[in-house]
């Protein structure tokens, strides 16, 4: 048996503490340096590029703040069952999302998407109370045009949590949600449980407090096999939703970007939009 100096054990004791604890302070410095590359992930387009889409739209410029563009499609059909407030994910710009987005466009419904600042031709600096404002500048101009119990508003992952808080401050008549969190600072903690997240994060989307304030019908869709977002996160949410008011439905075997393929889903949209 190897018989090692007690004082060159306790050398080689510190040394691997210091090492790891400059691993530690290094990962949760880029946690919190460079949290917006970790969450966001747009793509830019540039300002003259033209949106290709299978249904009649405008292209929409807000200017919601000095120095601040919030570049929106708005699908327009004739004779609309009413409209939808689309929130999307956190990754890619309009031209992706606009053809997502027409998938309630052929249920007769016109359609304002959105992109956050930073994202396709939108610009501005990114914060979560920005992204708050921006979607009530959106769901102000749709007040402005159609009745509020018209308004639908819907929140694809990153916007489950914008889609919350709207409905949460507005009166619209549904909100519905593809694979949302109880909250960022959650989904944080299950990918990082060593670190302190609550400190470190600067984007923690409480939906679960947003939801204490909504009077409208919510339904929750959410796959079991969710790589991104934790289906147990989900399923935090619904616990903390008002019962009477929401319906959560399990996708057995869904992923998190694939839900639009089970009958289910299209079962209890369909539902929600007839």
């Amino acid at each position: 048996m190897l018989n090692i100096p007690q004082n060159q054990l306790k050398r080689k004791l510190k040394k691997a503490f210091i090492v790891l604890t400059t691993i530690y302070l290094m990962v949760a410095s880029a946690l919190y340096f460079f949290q917006e590359k970790l969450l966001f992930l747009p793509t830019t387009l540039e300002q003259d590029y033209q949106y290709q889409f299978s249904y009649p739209f405008e292209e929409l410029f807000f200017k919601t703040e000095e120095d601040v563009v919030i570049n929106a499609i708005h699908f327009k059909i004739e004779k609309p069952k009413g409209v939808i407030l689309f929130f999307h994910g956190n990754a890619g710009d309009l031209s992706r999302w606009g053809i997502l987005a027409e998938y309630f466009v052929e249920k007769q419904y016109d359609v304002l998407v959105m992109d956050y600042r930073t994202y396709g031709k939108s610009k501005g600096k990114l914060s979560e109370e920005v992204l708050y404002y921006d979607a009530q500048y959106c769901y102000d101009y749709l007040k402005d045009r159609y009745n509020e119990n018209e308004i639908i508003i819907y929140g694809r992952s990153l916007g489950s949590g914008i889609a919350t808080n709207i409905t949460s401050k507005n009166n619209p008549r549904q909100l519905i949600l593809e694979t949302p969190y109880y909250s960022i600072l959650d989904v944080a903690r299950s990918r990082f449980p060593l670190f302190p997240v609550k400190q470190l994060l600067k984007y923690k989307m409480l939906s679960y407090q947003f939801l204490k304030d909504i009077n409208c019908p919510i339904l929750m869709l959410h796959g079991t096999e969710d790589q991104v977002v934790p289906y147990d996160s989900a399923k935090k949410l619904f616990e903390a939703s008002p019962k009477n008011q929401t319906t959560f439905i399990t996708i057995e075997g869904g992923h998190h970007g694939n839900l639009n393929t089970f009958d289910i889903y299209h079962r209890h949209i369909n539902q929600v939009l007839k």
